[in-house]
């Protein structure tokens, strides 16, 4: 048979197509989406604080990492050692100790914060430096991922990501390994704004 009869066959014999279903609201239930996302995340192996103003952020840096070398980030007020404009490949980036990014909205009920390439200056840079630091407004928490796929516009940056925790994996010898192939640390610092 020819590939042209195979499609047409197919093309004829195309079932109807059925309407998508409903999907119901999830309520978040009655604790806060702040609290939640603090233990969450936490139970995930990330630190989370909260944070007044970039100096405080800056002086975070300096106490959390004091061995950090090279810090990179997109955010002007951050001190950094790393000049993200003038990096011409990912690779020029594997030495950053610690990388300072912006996280756009935090999910309570797994304790991740979507990210895209905007936020990161360097599409890979929330994973090849040694230690991830996100800024977060507390407002934007919400309970579940369904709240937070009525949120994000999917398809308006050219990369997004759910970051949630140090890099992990324990299919290796049932060993927990952190830092397998990302960040060994996830700071995220809860902001009233940005």
């Amino acid at each position: 048979m020819s590939k042209d009869k195979i499609l047409a066959a197919i093309q004829r014999n195309k079932p109807a197509g059925a309407p998508l279903p409903d999907i119901p609201a999830f309520a978040g239930g009655e604790a806060s989406a702040l609290d939640t996302f603090i233990l969450t995340a936490e139970a995930g192996g990330s630190r989370v604080v909260r944070g007044d103003s970039i100096q405080d952020l800056n002086a975070l840096i300096k106490e959390r990492f004091p061995e950090a070398e090279s810090i990179a980030s997109p955010l002007a007020e951050v001190v950094c050692t790393v000049a993200l404009d003038e990096v011409r490949s990912p690779a020029e980036l594997e030495p950053v100790d610690v990388a300072v990014i912006n996280g756009q909205l935090g999910v309570a009920e797994n304790g991740a914060v979507w990210v895209t390439e905007e936020d990161c200056g360097q599409r890979v840079l929330p994973f090849i430096a040694q230690h991830l630091v996100i800024l977060l407004n507390q407002d934007d928490i919400v309970h579940n991922m369904h709240e937070a796929y009525d949120r994000i516009k999917i398809d308006a940056a050219g990369f997004g990501v759910f970051i949630a925790g140090p890099s992990k994996t324990a299919d290796i010898e049932q060993s927990l390994v952190i830092g397998a192939q990302g960040a060994r640390s996830l700071t995220v610092v809860l902001t009233a704004v940005h």
